[in-house]
């Protein structure tokens, strides 16, 4: 198993929850819920039962119509799984809780009962969907699972030196130098082609081959659209995430909703856009109608932009029109050697960068009443209840209109400047200029 940094969140709640509380891990399809759970079972308890609801038998998932005897439970699904549990020192894990909804109500007694601790995972496009009879849970406490982040891809690399090392040059605010740029750039830009899903990077660490890799995302995005057509028979969500790459690129203050499903304004697929970001696919950035600490309060749900939550889905998804074999788009991206403006590609990963690291996702966009232009500040993250307005760029960086008229008008409500770029690190003025790979300190 790769090391991900959800084990040491389940770790402190299982230590300060002392069985008070179950734990319910929230991710996409493919994030790695499932084996992260075993391996923190199999390493943090005496014994544990893994509860399989996509493979359970119906007589399994009969035993939580019923709560009145919890022994009789206990004692059944120690013979049906081979184990015996014991007090205190013995996990259940509720693999696929969304399969059986009655099983996620149980909890509220198998908490109160306190024997044992119980672990949940599914994906959240199916379990906000199931939920509409039941009670849910108050002991029920949730983590959200991202695909890996930068530093965990490394570690997969068995490089535990390199994000350990750019934190120091953060910290101190100095330049690596331009080979080292050079290096950590193409490094990194290896990410953001392969991404986090975990069979992604399996892959490509057993293979060193991007066609395998870029088959696995092609089978994770194929996954994703059944997942799709079983919430929404109607196409719309489907639509709506397949046309991210294509809204980035055109590069508008919002996503065009009319453009993709013809006739539909954003009001009219707000249901839509919130299953979207329930199934964990994608991140939503809202626009922040009043800028301040409290953005959360005054954003406007439906002026947004969306943002695939994992990278290397997103490279897939965005050159999903031609074969991997037709083009070589893979080491031109490595290389940087694409015709294109990659902008929408940095976007996507910071956003990702940005979520992961608990940030929610705004932006700003404001007309300069003296030169009649519009400004799009893409990123506005909060510190010390002041805002930092974030500028993205692929290329050249020595032009930031954007964040310059946007420090004119706000100036009182700034902290800190702040752009993200593909050059070393530099201060411009009272602006910091910070290699992209660097977000992941935000």
């Amino acid at each position: 198993m790769y090391k991900r940094k959800i084990y040491d969140q389940l770790l402190h709640w299982k230590n300060t929850s002392n069985g008070k509380t179950a734990v319910l891990i929230e991710g996409p399809r493919r994030v790695g819920k499932s084996t992260v759970v075993e391996e923190f079972a199999k390493n943090e308890y005496e014994s544990y039962i893994i509860v399989d609801f996509y493979r359970a038998s119906s007589a399994t998932k009969q035993l939580f119509d019923d709560l009145s005897d919890l022994n009789y439970i206990f004692l059944q699904l120690q013979l049906t799984y081979q184990t015996s549990l014991q007090d205190r020192k013995s996990c259940i894990v509720f693999d696929e809780v969304q399969l059986c909804p009655k099983a996620r109500q149980a909890i509220k007694a198998l908490v109160k009962d306190g024997r044992y601790d119980y672990i949940e995972t599914g994906s959240l496009i199916s379990i906000h969907k199931n939920v509409k009879d039941i009670l849910i849970p108050s002991e029920e406490r949730k983590l959200h699972m991202y695909p890996m982040d930068y530093e965990e891809f490394r570690w997969a690399l068995e490089d535990t030196i390199s994000v350990t090392m750019l934190k120091q040059f953060y910290d101190a605010k100095r330049p690596l130098g331009q080979a080292a740029n050079r290096k950590m750039l193409r490094d990194f830009r290896l990410y953001m082609l392969v991404g986090g899903m975990p069979q992604a990077v399996e892959s490509y660490i057993e293979t060193n081959d991007l066609r395998k890799v870029d088959e696995i995302k092609r089978d994770i995005l194929t996954l994703y659209e059944d997942d799709f057509r079983k919430i929404d028979s109607t196409g719309k969500i489907s639509a709506l995430f397949d046309a991210i790459p294509a809204q980035l690129m055109g590069n508008a203050a919002r996503y065009q909703v009319s453009s993709v499903l013809s006739g539909n304004r954003a009001g009219d697929i707000l249901e839509q856009i919130a299953e979207l970001k329930d199934s964990g696919t994608v991140l939503v950035a809202y626009h922040a109608n009043d800028l301040g600490a409290g953005m959360a309060q005054n954003k406007d749900l439906e002026r947004f932009k969306l943002f695939i939550a994992d990278i290397g889905l997103f490279v897939t998804l965005a050159f999903k029109d031609r074969s991997f074999t037709e083009n070589d788009i893979y080491s031109r991206l490595l290389n940087d050697t694409l015709q294109a403006n990659l902008g929408y590609l940095y976007e996507n990963v910071i956003a990702q960068t940005l979520a992961t690291n608990g940030h929610e996702l705004y932006y700003h966009t404001f007309l300069n009443a003296k030169t009649r232009h519009n400004y799009e500040i893409v990123f506005l993250i909060t510190e010390k209840n002041k805002i930092c307005p974030i500028e993205v760029k692929s290329s050249g960086y020595k032009s930031h209109a954007s964040i310059d008229a946007f420090s004119q008008k706000f100036s009182s409500k700034i902290i800190r400047k702040i752009m993200l770029y593909t050059k070393d690190y530099m201060r411009d003025g009272d602006m910091e200029c910070i290699p992209v790979y660097m977000a992941q300190f935000l």
